[in-house]
């Protein structure tokens, strides 16, 4: 698809890779409604770009804000599903010196799942019925997986959740083909967004020092990988990583 033809949702754009899509999309001349729980930082986003609080954790908020969308950009064609949390930490860890137990909590797992798979469903369920019931052809789904879904310590719910979005995106694209709607993936490494940037400095250099290009990944890296999956009408149903060669 053309970028100029998009009406496009961006989950997620209030800050890091979102917001850079969100203008990357907007200065390309695409009509864009950005969603985010943030609602201050939604607000230093360019004007022309409309903008509403949204938390994909809320199956009302998701259905309410799609059909906000709708009627802000006079249809609705492509969703960027960016929208996304961590709370990282080991499912079962024993301390050295107390040998006391510590588990991932209940809350971490759940706030993870609901927002990175659960949320991020029901905004292409929502945006995907919006378009058959309007008949919007041709559309594109681009999903954020990470390269997390090949398994990585420490992260048993963020694996969880991009590990499960990567197989949705293929059988969402079998399922809304027939609609004439592509779904793809786009599965980042490490990149410089304030999500990584409160990353444990050692841990941080210990990927840096892993990944053959010798540096972490960019928001523009991304919206070049983005942009992609937007543009190509030949790429459908696959998840490409975009980590400077870094593998768990």
């Amino acid at each position: 698809m053309k970028l100029d033809a998009l009406k496009i949702i961006v989950t997620g754009a209030a800050s890091g890779m979102g917001a850079h899509f969100a203008r990357a999309l907007h200065e390309s001349g695409a009509k864009v409604a950005a969603g985010d729980v943030n609602e201050a930082l939604l607000g230093e986003l360019p004007k022309g770009i409309a903008r509403r609080k949204l938390d994909v954790s809320k199956e009302d908020d998701v259905a309410s804000f799609v059909e906000w969308a709708h009627k802000e950009l006079g249809g609705l064609n492509s969703l960027v599903n960016n929208a996304g949390i961590l709370r990282d930490g080991l499912l079962v860890k024993q301390d050295r010196e107390t040998k006391a137990i510590k588990r991932l909590s209940f809350d971490d797992w759940s706030a993870v799942l609901a927002v990175n798979l659960t949320g991020a469903t029901m905004m292409v369920r929502e945006v995907v019925s919006k378009m058959v019931e309007t008949g919007a052809r041709p559309g594109v789904i681009v999903n954020m997986s990470s390269i997390s879904r090949h398994g990585n310590r420490g992260q048993s719910n963020y694996v969880a959740a991009k590990a499960a979005l990567a197989a949705n995106t293929n059988t969402w694209a079998r399922e809304f083909a027939p609609y004439g709607i592509r779904v793809t993936a786009i599965a980042p490494g490490m990149v410089e967004t304030p999500m990584t940037r409160g990353m444990n400095q050692k841990a941080r250099d210990t990927v840096v020092a892993q990944i053959p290009v010798g540096r972490i990944g960019t928001t523009e890296d991304l919206w070049v990988a983005v942009r992609f999956a937007l543009e190509c009408d030949y790429f459908n149903a696959r998840t490409i990583d975009v980590d400077g060669g870094l593998s768990f």
